[in-house]
Order: C-alpha cells, then structure tokens, then sequence
C-alpha cells in the first residue's frame, strides 16, 4: 500500500500544478499527519485552498479526497507509535464536546462495520465454529479484552473451546495439538500483534481452519486466514475502539446459540440454579 501510494505521487509529480506539488511533498513527508487532516486542514498547513486538496486527490486517481484519506490511514496503522497516535488525536482536545465526537465515532465505526459485512460468509463462519472438534481463541494485548470475552460465551455454548493467553506456557505450547479438525480465531488490530500472527501461521501449517476478527483485508492476518470479519477500529485516538469488533463478536455470539435454542435454554436455566443456590449475584435485598 506505501509503495503504491508513494509511486503515484512520484509518477504524478511533475504534471502537477505549483499548489499540488505543496501538497505531494507534504504527503510524501509527513504522512503520518496528512492521514488524519481533513482536506480544508491540509489545505491551510500548506497553505492552498481545499478545492486544490480534492483535485490533487483525483490526479492521484482517487475518486475524492476522503478516499486519499483511507488509504493513507490503512498506509500508517501498523507503523505509529501509541506517543504518535496521542499527537495526532489533538483533534479531540480542540473539540469543546470530547465525549459527543468519541461517541459519533465509534457510532461511524458500527455503521460501516455493517454495511461492509459479508452475510453468506458470516454464515459460513458459523457453521466453521459450530462443527468444529477443538476451537482455539487468541487475541493479545488490547485484543486479550475481546478474546476472552468471546471465549466466556462460547464456553457456554460449546464444549470445546480453548482461550490461548499469555502466561505460564507459550502460546505454542498451548496449540501444539491443533490439526485439520480444529479451528483457531485469531482476533488483532492495530498495532497488530506479532505472537498473535506467529500463532496463526503455526496453525496454518497443521492445516487447521483459520477464521480471522481484524480490521481490514489488508491486515497481516489476513493471509494465513480462511475467512477473514472485518470490524472498523478508529486509529484516530491514542486509544483502541474496540466497540464495532465487539458488536461483531456480540453478533456471532448470539448466533451461535440460536443454533440450538433448546441447549441454551437447558444451559441457562442450570447456570441460574447454580448462581442462586452459591449467590453469585447480589440479591436486591442486599442494596438496603
């Protein structure tokens, strides 16, 4: 994606007006910052009008400057570091409404999460999952909050799932079993984690079904994988959103038991006998 973008602002450059060779060479040097500035922003930092940002944006092939946009972000998203990406969140911080713009965003990120959804293979994800000998779960780092969570449920569903954390035993020790029968779930987003990738390209060579929960087709898991679920995670923030990744997995959770709605209910029903009788939850009468 680099070499791409790079290459069309090299072939390009000298066709390009006096105004748009500003804007190429700000790209070319600082597209860490171009990434997240709107087309009026970039506009006023290389001091052109934003009606030039958009026409260098269609001489570089791109339908309009928010399509430049994404792909500069998809360019970046394994490369910043957290100090970086607390930089060029500023844009919060100028915001008088932080919580209303974090929330729009994350609200953004559902939507395209399920505009972008392939229904036939979600289906077939499922059915994946449900058929499986043996799942194996792995998300580490900030993914370890969504691997386990889904691994929670599942359990309550399945008899057959194996959560891989870090810890006591390698994450190779922990799937050293993993055959063609198996599946293993391998969920990471930016920055993307390299244990999680090794684990998957393991599982790949014992030839066992590799379903991926990332951000994008162009994400490093994506080529060890046998389905791929995309989940939009905004990279404009210090801070990972995990809020589409986790509707999606809410999504394939609440699938999978209506699979069997008979088992789910046989199992709840035994969960809360056993709930009450060790109280596991407070009793309302105790918030007196």
């Amino acid at each position: 994606m680099e070499k791409d973008i790079i290459s069309k602002i090299q072939d390009n450059y000298q066709k390009l007006s006096k105004s748009q060779k500003l804007i190429a060479e700000y790209v070319l040097y600082h597209y860490d910052k171009a990434a997240f500035l709107t087309a009026a922003k970039l506009g006023s930092t290389v001091k052109v009008s934003e009606s030039t940002v958009v026409r260098f944006a269609n001489v570089m092939g791109y339908d309009g400057y928010p399509e430049l946009q994404k792909a500069l972000q998809e360019l970046i998203k394994n490369k910043l570091t957290t100090v970086q990406r607390l930089e060029l969140s500023g844009n919060y911080h100028n915001d008088e409404n932080i919580f209303e713009t974090v929330l729009k965003s994350d609200m953004q990120d559902i939507r395209d999460t399920m505009n972008e959804l392939n229904v036939s293979d979600f289906e077939e994800i499922l059915d994946l999952i449900y058929k499986a000998k043996k799942i194996y779960i792995i998300g580490l780092r900030s993914s370890a909050a969504l691997a386990e969570y889904l691994g929670f449920y599942l359990n309550l569903i399945l008899d057959n799932v194996v959560i891989v954390r870090l810890g006591i035993s390698d994450i190779f020790e922990q799937i050293i079993k993993i055959s063609n029968e198996d599946i293993i779930i391998g969920i990471s987003f930016p920055r993307y984690s390299k244990r999680t990738i090794d684990a998957l390209s393991y599982a790949k060579e014992k030839n066992a079904k590799i379903i991926s929960i990332t951000d994008s087709l162009i994400s490093p898991l994506t080529p060890y994988s046998d389905k791929v679920l995309t989940a939009k995670s905004d990279m404009d923030s210090f801070v990972d959103s995990l809020v589409a990744p986790m509707s999606l997995i809410n999504a394939l959770i609440v699938s999978l038991g209506m699979k069997d709605k008979d088992k789910m209910i046989e199992v709840f029903e035994n969960l809360e006998n056993v709930w009450d009788k060790y109280e596991i939850y407070a009793k309302n009468s105790n918030y007196r």
